[in-house]
């Protein structure tokens, strides 16, 4: 696969949100879950994100994929503002730049290995042949080229996620943003598809926001950020 950030945009952040805020109306009074944040990840970063339950975590990180409206401020992925887009414009902009990744794999039960994740190029226009030869490549990749045909019920947990990061990973986006990648694993698997993420980031420099409650994989990251009370910090861990 090559590099998503040869070129004159390896200089922007793959990521820029600015004066992020989030609020919803409870109880006839408004709810602040997201404040002021500023966050820039660049090309290749890895970066963690960790904080209590209900902190606001997979709200952020569902705003920095413009995957939940913003109250105020913008996000811009690979210099494009999703504000300034449609909502198709979005939605053809997040397939080519963003990969996701969630605790459960959300593959489609129906379809095999192969087919999950090809189907980010088939939506993108890819011709089905070359689809599937990108995404063999990167099931071969990630250690499942013997299980191409299989569907998510044959799999195990962890093979399952491998094939949800290979479909993150089939488009060669700018960013895969995760959240809670590893928690719904065993220690051991965990410890696995973490190996893997950090040896694909290496090989690839896909920038990687992980929301972690497991400090353990926040530590191996290249930054760790708290959201706490709606802000975001800088961690000394």
């Amino acid at each position: 696969m090559s590099n998503p950030n040869d070129g004159n945009s390896s200089h922007l952040p793959v990521i820029d949100c600015r004066a992020l805020c989030k609020s919803y109306e409870e109880g006839g009074s408004l709810l602040t879950v997201l404040s002021d944040i500023n966050l820039s990840i660049n090309a290749g970063e890895k970066l963690a994100i960790i904080g209590a339950s209900g902190s606001g975590k997979s709200t952020l990180l569902n705003m920095l994929g413009g995957l939940d409206a913003v109250s105020s401020g913008e996000v811009i992925v690979s210099g494009q503002s999703f504000a300034t887009m449609s909502a198709s414009a979005s939605a053809t902009w997040r397939n080519q730049q963003l990969g996701f990744v969630y605790q459960f794999h959300h593959l489609l039960g129906e379809f095999t290995a192969l087919e999950n994740v090809a189907m980010p190029l088939l939506i993108g226009g890819v011709k089905r042949r070359e689809a599937q030869r990108r995404a063999r490549a990167i099931l071969e990749r990630v250690g499942l080229g013997g299980r191409l045909k299989h569907k998510p019920s044959t799999l195990s947990g962890g093979e399952r996620q491998r094939v949800a990061i290979a479909r993150a990973l089939v488009s060669e986006p700018s960013c895969v943003l995760m959240d809670e990648p590893t928690g719904n694993l065993d220690a051991d698997t965990a410890q696995t598809v973490l190996q893997l993420l950090l040896e694909l980031n290496a090989e690839l420099s896909i920038s990687f926001v992980i929301v972690t409650h497991d400090i353990d994989i926040a530590t191996q990251m290249d930054r760790l950020l708290v959201l706490e009370k709606g802000e975001l910090r800088e961690s000394k861990a």
